[in-house]
């Protein structure tokens, strides 16, 4: 498996299949009104967690993907993904609205994406719904999503394997949002070198601490 991250929420997660082919899956394509660059993506698998623009560019992501948008349970070529209903703010919704937690199961790891997540905490039925988590992908920049001090309090609730940033202040995006240095520090891992992307198999998955990995976009 190996997961690239862009920018904002957006990733590309290719995962390899019993056949040994690999397919692609894209969360969170972002538009070009963010000062981002959009890259060019080919994918099997759409995930979109809510619909504001910085999150839902589907004609970015080529190949005529199945699309996911709502909560539910899904199979599509072996891989398994749990929508989850949650909301973009503190109030259960009514700033922001709904924003969907997606929960994915592929080469034998679990992987979580916590979208524009903007609750304080995760109740205990959206923890049960999430279950064990290897690698889990958070907000931490504030301002529209949870803070680094919130997303470092859900970190311990949900106690994944491999956590890794996102949704926070890089160059030439137009969004004010907050760096990921105050997360960094808060979690313990200020000097943690950012990398490329992630490769990984569920055998590696096997250190009793929680891995901290910054991705370069």
């Amino acid at each position: 498996m190996q997961i690239t991250w862009y920018g904002q929420s957006f990733f590309e997660i290719k995962i390899k299949n019993e056949e040994k082919d690999f397919l692609s899956l894209t969360i969170d394509p972002f538009d070009e009104s963010l000062g981002l660059k959009v890259p060019k993506i080919k994918s099997q698998i759409l995930l979109i967690t809510h619909s504001h623009p910085d999150h839902s560019n589907i004609k970015a992501v080529k190949g005529e993907p199945f699309l996911i948008e709502e909560p539910g349970e899904y199979e599509v070529k072996e891989v398994f993904i749990k929508g989850i209903l949650s909301f973009h703010d503190n109030l259960q919704g009514k700033e922001r609205g709904t924003n969907v937690i997606y929960k994915i199961k592929a080469e034998e790891i679990n992987l979580c994406h916590l979208g524009d997540l903007g609750q304080k905490e995760l109740s205990s039925e959206q923890l049960e719904e999430i279950g064990q988590v290897d690698i889990l992908m958070i907000p931490v920049g504030g301002v529209y999503t949870i803070d680094a001090k919130t997303a470092a309090s859900i970190v311990s609730q949900i106690e994944p394997k491999i956590v890794i940033p996102m949704h926070y202040k890089i160059p030439r995006l137009k969004l004010k949002l907050e760096s990921s240095d105050k997360f960094l520090k808060i979690i313990g891992a200020e000097k943690v070198q950012p990398q490329k992307n992630l490769k990984i198999k569920s055998k590696d998955l096997t250190k009793e601490e929680i891995e901290i990995m910054v991705l370069s976009p």
